[in-house]
């Protein structure tokens, strides 16, 4: 007979931006424009965590008539200390988003980090879309804390 085995949990809720730094990187006068972007989120429902702390490297595309960029991509980390499914840890998201003038399309996933927390043997992965001028972004998260 197989094992059973569990599916992970889909879950939902919201975050709010707290606070976002954003700064250039190199040259600002390419068809490519770099920054990074510090910031702080706070999330609710499957995930509590407040004033979370992020890292983005973001590529802006400039449009061909080198007006103002609307649109890229972006990497993140995002260090999280909180609760998931009744257990209080800390964790790691690693972000892969795009943008355009609409808003972000943004995919995440945990990363392992084999410590001796809590919640070191939390797995999973979601996403959101947030659109511009949003305050409140909801976010869908499937995991198991194992």
């Amino acid at each position: 007979m197989p094992a059973e085995t569990s599916m992970p949990a889909e879950t939902h809720g919201h975050f709010v931006c707290e606070g976002w730094q954003e700064s250039p990187l190199g040259p600002q006068d390419g068809p490519v424009r770099l920054a990074r972007a510090l910031v702080a989120n706070t999330y609710s429902g499957a995930i509590e965590a407040t004033r979370t702390t992020c890292a983005y490297t973001i590529a802006y595309t400039v449009p061909e008539d080198g007006s103002a960029p609307t649109a890229g991509f972006c990497t993140g980390i995002q260090l999280l200390t909180g609760t998931v499914a009744g257990r209080t840890g800390t964790f790691v998201l690693e972000e892969r988003a795009t943008f355009t003038p609409e808003g972000v399309e943004c995919a995440f996933t945990v990363v392992p980090t084999h410590t001796a927390d809590p919640l070191q043997r939390l797995t999973g992965s979601g996403s959101y879309t947030a659109r511009h001028g949003e305050r409140k972004v909801a976010y869908r998260f499937a995991h198991e804390v194992g």
